[in-house]
């Protein structure tokens, strides 16, 4: 199982733990330990992800469940006028690495220092520590943003603008539940729903028409 560099320290931290745990001959403390320290290698997994490519697919950039799917909202930092939105919030539980889901060019980003509501509300977007990139692709424009929430305290984006990414690529990842919102012409036909299940670098979220 592949395992994202950025959770070496927790994972080195956790499992520690459960050696002093262990040499100490406090066994029920390390057995009570033992399944966080495997959710802590669990939660920064990277699995590989084989899904439909192409330019007229935009692919899911997360793992979770879609909670809001609006077809008009302004979105004024890169787009610049009224826009279409898929929000996808991941548990604690979920793969927390994000991909992009097209291919194109970093042409906009912003890191923003925010608050730390539940991811899932509709107050996080507005109010959270966010990281926002921008992609100019063959078809059009569109916007990732990265969301912290409650617990997550740390955004990791990888690329800087200008860089030249891929579908389905590694894009960042957040640490310890929080939310992904995609951001796209309203002339795109949304595939999803409130509720269903994403897969990051798999799902099909929307299409070019």
């Amino acid at each position: 199982m592949r395992i994202a560099p950025e959770g070496y320290p927790f994972i080195a931290v956790a499992w520690a733990i459960l050696l002093v745990l262990a040499a100490g001959g406090w066994w029920i403390g390390a057995l009570i330990w033992l399944p966080v320290a495997v959710w802590v290698v669990a939660f920064f997994r990277d699995p590989q992800r084989e899904g439909p490519r192409g330019d007229e697919f935009l692919i899911a950039p997360a793992d979770g469940k879609v909670v809001s799917v609006l077809h008009s909202i302004d979105e004024p930092d890169f787009h610049g006028q009224s826009v279409a939105r898929v929000a996808i919030f991941m548990n604690v539980f979920n793969v927390h690495v994000n991909r992009y889901p097209a291919s194109g060019t970093v042409t906009y980003r912003h890191d923003n220092p925010g608050r730390f509501f539940n991811a899932a509300s509709e107050k996080a977007s507005l109010e959270n520590e966010q990281n926002s990139i921008g992609l100019e692709t063959p078809r059009g424009k569109i916007l990732v943003r990265q969301i912290a929430g409650l617990v997550a305290r740390r955004i990791v984006t990888d690329d800087a603008e200008g860089a030249r990414v891929t579908q389905g690529q590694r894009m960042g990842l957040i640490r310890f539940g929080s939310r992904v919102d995609l951001f796209i012409p309203q002339s795109a036909k949304i595939l999803v729903s409130v509720g269903d299940r994403t897969k990051a670098g798999e799902t099909v979220v929307a299409t070019w028409t």
